[in-house]
């Protein structure tokens, strides 16, 4: 072994490493870069989503004299509540323009609306048209649905068409919903004398109803967006925001216009009863 005084000098070796402002830098680019493009991609879902958030944390300071203002272009308005919506003043909600209100019925095979009736008589009282619906729920049976919707609706001659609200993504096959919708449509037009209205929005309807269901009149939701991408001659009402305020209900409603003039919507009314109809 060499003393240590005779032993050869190794010259030390440095690696170098990129600076951390560097790469810090570099990364919050990207960052930022992606951030911008998602953003363009999804800024309409975005807005939604914080308006949504938005309006949760301050529910509690509402008073129910909130206004959205309604949709331009347009001149019958409407909007559609349930439960959901709690104890609504009708007759405020009449001064601003909504001419018709379609109120949540039943659901499924057993589900009555808890504020229905109560929802159904102010409507009327305050002077607005009214129909109601049916939330459709497509692993139960289509029949049951119809006889539990005409036990409870109570439509009379001169309200708005039935409606069946057809959304719910669970379901275990295609024909089978469709099968149910038909029996559903089929037994409520029998029993009112009128085509009942059917409602979905855009996606859905395009993925599983269109085609299928053409005959009767169609009800859309389609969300930011300045004109449905449906062609007009495909829809009659268009649901435009579930999002808005109108005084006399604290909290969001669904905002709908209907296409045409009021004589229109007056044309769609229940006809006066020849005899009275059974579901078979």
């Amino acid at each position: 072994m060499q003393p240590a005084s005779r032993r050869p000098h190794r010259p030390v070796v440095r690696r170098r490493f990129p600076r951390p402002g560097k790469w810090l830098l570099g990364a919050a680019v990207l960052l930022l870069l992606g951030g911008l493009a998602f953003y363009y991609v999804y800024q309409r879902q975005l807005h939604r989503y914080m308006r949504r958030t938005y309006a949760s944390f301050f529910s509690h300071r509402l008073t129910g004299r909130e206004h959205t203002p309604l949709l331009t272009g347009y001149t019958v308005h409407g909007i559609d509540v349930s439960a959901y919506q709690g104890s609504i003043d009708w007759q405020k909600v009449a001064k601003n323009q909504v001419r018709f209100a379609f109120i949540k019925a039943t659901e499924g095979v057993t589900l009555r609306d808890a504020r229905f009736g109560r929802n159904l008589r102010g409507a009327r009282r305050a002077g607005i048209y009214c129909g109601a619906y049916h939330y459709f729920q497509p692993n139960y049976d289509g029949r049951q649905q119809a006889e539990l919707f005409v036990r409870t609706a109570n439509l009379q001659p001169g309200d708005l068409p039935p409606v069946l609200d057809v959304e719910a993504q669970e379901f275990h096959d295609v024909a089978q919903m469709r099968r149910g919708i038909a029996t559903w449509l089929r037994l409520v037009e029998r029993h009112y004398g009128v085509r009942p209205i059917l409602y979905s929005n855009y996606s859905f309807y395009q993925r599983y109803l269109a085609g299928h269901f053409d005959k009767y009149p169609l009800w859309l939701a389609h969300y930011e967006v300045q004109q449905p991408t449906l062609a007009r001659e495909k829809w009659i009402i268009w649901q435009h925001s579930d999002e808005s305020y109108i005084p006399g209900i604290r909290g969001t409603v669904d905002f709908n216009v209907l296409q045409g003039n009021f004589q229109n919507l007056l044309a769609l009314r229940i006809p006066p009863r020849r005899t009275s109809a059974a579901t078979n």
